[in-house]
């Protein structure tokens, strides 16, 4: 052992290349997409649809969120069927699409109030952790970063492997047709990249998630915790 006082030795583990590959899961990527608006005309569940077709077509297979009914954080028990039907999606995805509406120069309330339903732990589980994120907003403006922003750092606090890429949508009111569909644009062609880049982490990703998101911090703990077990 190297000159390291501080460390606790049964917790320290030196990467390991051939862990990085293992055989990958054979069913298709499974993509959970949360959009930030209860508007009866949507621009940000438009844009979640739009993503949605393209996942499938990358062979994701996709189930999207509709928050309509769920209630404020803690204003009601975990138990609401609303609450279990999210953070069931959040343990099925392997990977998420989160797109907000920028309102007040922020994300909406509607997209953080779906995020602030999900504990970071969940007993030993931690509903997003090692899960890939891709980012969408939309504006009734000019171009604005502001909510991908925002959601960038919440994704990180939610240790999530969020990817470099990502779309906003200016003058989203323009953007699509009366039936929703959007229309051809660059606006447009950084949603394709987007969703097809989501999907190539989400494959990388998935099988190796556990090894990459293992701490020392948290072996650590573990390890104190089975030895304050032991001895009592």
């Amino acid at each position: 052992m190297p000159d390291l006082p501080n460390i606790v030795p049964a917790a320290l583990q030196v990467p390991d290349p051939s862990r990085l590959f293992v055989p990958p899961p054979q069913h298709r990527p499974r993509i959970l997409m949360l959009y930030g608006s209860l508007r009866e005309r949507s621009y940000s569940r438009f844009l979640t649809f739009e993503g949605q077709r393209l996942l499938e077509a990358f062979g994701a297979e996709v189930r999207v969120f509709h928050a309509n009914g769920l209630p404020l954080p803690n204003d009601v028990p975990d138990d609401h069927p609303k609450v279990q039907e999210l953070r069931e999606a959040m343990l099925w995805s392997e990977g998420q699409v989160w797109t907000s509406p920028e309102r007040h120069g922020a994300m909406s309330a509607v997209l953080k109030s779906q995020i602030d339903w999900i504990p970071l732990p969940g007993g030993a589980i931690r509903p997003t952790q090692g899960r890939t994120l891709a980012l969408m907003q939309v504006s009734g403006g000019s171009q604005s970063f502001n909510a991908l922003n925002q959601m960038r750092i919440l994704g990180r606090w939610m240790r999530m492997v969020t990817i470099p890429n990502q779309s906003s949508v200016a003058k989203a009111w323009q953007e699509f047709d009366e039936a929703g569909r959007m229309k051809p644009s660059s606006f447009y062609d950084r949603v394709v990249d987007v969703m097809e880049e989501l999907v190539k982490f989400t494959l990388v990703n998935r099988g190796i998630a556990p090894y990459l998101t293992s701490r020392y911090s948290e072996r650590k703990q573990a390890a104190a915790k089975l030895e304050a077990g032991a001895s009592s």
